[in-house]
């Protein structure tokens, strides 16, 4: 039987607001929750997850985050990621190249780092007085900031926690580089699937060199996966569009209701513009 419009899109819609759960499982469902500071009307992260966790209440995964599986991380965009996720991100390669004195300062504040277990980043400024520095909107910020951020995304720190929305680092020990790298950047781009399916055939493409945002090693390979990922992956023509899921996946007929949700705009469920504009 064909696949209508109709069937692709509740299928969308009723494999990503699946049945309120606790807050771990969903996280392990979702694996990646993008986060954006911005409370109006609420932060991404808590409009996300207020559909798919039982009685969860705004602030709850910042509040609960040092205790569940879960790191703050750079995916296709920043957020929280599980454990299995974050792994096939690391070891990381960056574009941007630290010269030989930017490691050094690297490497004294990790050992600082592990001295202290967990440090805030005003301790970094007043222990090394690494002055100020131009950031990426023309401003001016402190140097020691910059410099955790990059190590954070370097994968030489981990965030601890949270307080009063800064970002508390502790030392985090290195991944080893896989064994099959090819493989590796096949099953980060299955979950990025898991995450986003169905998605039209340009969003697939869009979705690879938004990995390489994540995993900035591999932006070489990205025609080479792209490739395999288009023989690889379960493919149905629509309306003259091709849609890519996981071969495995049945499509999901559960009526999800009629209710009105208040959506982020990086919720899975319209997150895809193309997708969006295709179903609606």
């Amino acid at each position: 039987m064909a696949v209508t419009l109709d069937a692709l899109r509740r299928h969308a819609v009723a494999r990503s607001l699946f049945t309120p759960t606790t807050l771990p499982r969903a996280l392990q469902r979702l694996a990646f929750v993008q986060a954006d500071p911005i409370r109006a009307p609420a932060r991404a992260q808590d409009l996300t997850l207020r559909h798919r966790v039982a009685g969860y209440r705004a602030g709850d995964l910042e509040a609960r985050y040092p205790a569940l599986r879960v790191e703050e991380d750079f995916f296709v965009n920043y957020g929280f990621v599980v454990p299995a996720l974050h792994r096939l991100m690391h070891p990381r390669a960056p574009r941007t190249v630290w010269p030989a004195s930017r490691w050094a300062q690297a490497h004294e504040v990790l050992a600082f780092v592990r001295e202290r277990g967990v440090v805030h980043p005003r301790e970094v400024d007043t222990q090394f007085a690494h002055g100020k520095t131009r950031n990426w909107f023309g401003g001016s910020s402190n140097a020691s900031t910059q410099l955790l951020d990059g190590m954070h995304y370097r994968g030489l720190l981990r965030v601890a926690r949270r307080e009063g929305g800064i970002r508390l680092y502790a030392a985090r020990e290195p991944t080893a580089p896989p064994a099959d790298p090819a493989a590796t950047f096949d099953a980060l781009v299955d979950a990025a699937v898991h995450k986003y399916a169905p998605l039209p055939a340009p969003t697939l493409g869009w979705l690879l060199s938004g990995l390489c945002g994540g995993a900035p090693q591999w932006r070489g390979d990205r025609a080479a996966a792209l490739a395999r990922a288009k023989r690889r992956l379960a493919a149905t023509t629509v309306d003259g569009v091709v849609w890519y899921g996981l071969p495995s996946e049945r499509l999901v007929r559960r009526e999800v209701g009629d209710t009105v949700r208040l959506l982020a705009p990086f919720d899975p469920v319209v997150w895809d513009r193309r997708r969006f504009e295709l179903f609606w």
